[in-house]
């Protein structure tokens, strides 16, 4: 179908990747080959959304919470994460991608910092933006935006929103999660209020622009009140 008229077409999609272990456990080879293959699938739709009318693509990367996966899983996130911004980054420039991190990443390894603050930098004129969720939890989000909305006044919504780690974000249109899962794990709660929301089978690995492009299909037959009729 291609791309959607301005009316119905999603600016901001935001996907929670999940099921590489259980891809893994279903061929019997190990988590860290799931990782990577999930890692080839984040390349092969970061190379192909240009063309969806996308203004914003926000994955949810490495959680707050997966710290508590074991020692050698999270080194192999750690340097796949690395690997991914040596490969990447020219690709990104020369695509004109904007790279934005949000959650607390610069609680992160210090050279994975640097690499990220250098990727930051080198892609911030880019007109279509990346946002990667990275050591992110959005009740700590939420939390961190209160604080700073009391620090100069009154804490409303409003003043809530414009704190937020995606204040400068398109307002999010679709949440999809992959794997069969039905739950949001702590991803973009405040911005999920009235986003649509898609939860399929498939596999993170396994999940192809085609899958993106349906769902962006999908997501322009429904209809949006946001509270109204």
């Amino acid at each position: 179908m291609g791309k959607q008229s301005e009316a119905s077409r999603a600016r901001h999609v935001a996907i929670i990747m999940d099921g590489n272990g259980r891809w893994a456990k279903k061929r019997a080879l190990p988590r860290a080959i799931g990782h990577q293959r999930g890692v080839e699938a984040v390349r092969e739709l970061v190379r192909n959304v240009g063309g969806m009318g996308l203004d914003c693509l926000t994955l949810y990367a490495f959680s707050s919470e997966n710290w508590k996966r074991s020692e050698d899983e999270v080194d192999d996130l750690m340097n796949l994460m690395r690997e991914f911004i040596k490969s990447d980054l020219p690709e990104f420039v020369a695509n004109d991608v904007r790279l934005k991190i949000i959650g607390d990443w610069q609680g992160l390894a210090p050279d994975i910092v640097a690499m990220l603050e250098d990727a930051l930098e080198q892609t911030s004129g880019g007109s279509n933006t990346l946002a990667v969720a990275l050591n992110y939890g959005s009740q700590n989000e939420i939390a961190r935006a209160a604080a700073k909305a009391a620090a100069i006044g009154d804490v409303t919504p409003a003043a809530i929103a414009a704190h937020l780690d995606t204040a400068d974000l398109p307002p999010l249109d679709l949440l999809i999660r992959t794997s069969g899962e039905v739950r949001l794990s702590n991803f973009l709660l405040w911005q999920s209020a009235y986003a649509e929301m898609l939860f399929v089978d498939t596999l993170w690995p396994d999940f192809k622009p085609a899958h993106l492009q349906e769902a962006l299909d999908n997501f322009a037959q429904r209809e949006r009140r946001f509270g109204g009729r």
